[in-house]
């Protein structure tokens, strides 16, 4: 079997881009060698490890999760089935973040529902000044992170618990957060992946604004006068967290769109 036969026999369950990145991944070469150099053989133990990803591609299995990694702002990033998948969208959160830092000289930064670490190292190693205290529910995630943040050399002070009860008695200049956001029985829950990505990260099990109601009620308390929460939330559900801001005693609710345009990420000062 050559490079080129089985990228071909891939090409026929799965898409060309994921058969091609999962041949890369299995077989060692590049893009360059499949383009120039398509009658080289692959190896058998190669080809069986591709051959049962093409088979997982094809029942929905999310490509991160059968090759362990993910791409977000140029870096690459471990994920398992433990952690949710980065998406291009959350580096609306990150961006946002990094634009709020340059006012304080030394900020303290708290990362809600980490995951796999990708919002909090990006901070800590775009903005070196920062202090940045990463809180995860799950022990696993905060596995994944810690390893993330070792392999890319980012500190990141990493704690478990469930939202701010690791941070009790705490204050900060700038919190962000992408809680679970998608509404039970959502129909986006069934597709594109997401039955294979951790429900607890999707879904608080209700309308989508629990865990948001929950993190904006409590972050006055945890944060400096004058300080900043940031939420990654649903593409509906702008107004409804501006509301919550508001109510909250938060000054200058706004909400940002998405690269699609979509209502991403909202937030506001104290």
């Amino acid at each position: 079997m050559t490079l080129g036969q089985a990228l071909a026999l891939a090409r026929q369950r799965i898409d060309r881009l994921d058969a091609r990145l999962l041949l890369q991944h299995a077989s060692g070469c590049t893009h360059a060698d499949l383009l120039a150099h398509p009658e080289t053989p692959v190896s058998e133990l190669a080809y069986a490890q591709f051959g049962e990803w093409v088979e997982r591609r094809a029942t929905g299995e999310p490509l991160a999760y059968l090759v362990g990694e993910a791409e977000f702002r140029g870096r690459v990033f471990q994920v398992t089935p433990a952690v949710l998948i980065p998406r291009p969208d959350t580096e609306v959160l990150v961006e946002l973040a990094l634009e709020r830092l340059p006012r304080i000289a030394q900020p303290r930064v708290l990362d809600l529902g980490t995951g796999s670490g990708i919002v909090a190292i990006s901070l800590a190693l775009e903005w070196p000044a920062a202090r940045v205290v990463a809180v995860d529910l799950s022990v696993a995630a905060l596995q994944i992170a810690a390893n993330n943040a070792g392999r890319l050399a980012a500190d990141v002070d990493w704690r478990a618990g469930d939202w701010f009860q690791p941070v009790a008695g705490e204050r900060f200049d700038l919190i962000v957060a992408n809680p679970p956001y998608i509404a039970a029985g959502d129909p986006h829950l069934a597709g594109d992946g997401l039955p294979h990505e951790p429900q607890s990260a999707l879904t608080d099990g209700g309308d989508g604004l629990d865990c948001i109601r929950l993190i904006v009620a409590a972050a006055a308390a945890h944060l400096q006068p004058g300080g900043w929460l940031l939420l990654e939330h649903g593409h509906d559900q702008g107004a409804a967290c501006r509301n919550l801001l508001t109510a909250a005693g938060f000054q200058e609710p706004f909400t940002h769109p998405d690269l699609a345009g979509s209502d991403r990420v909202s937030g506001a000062h104290l």
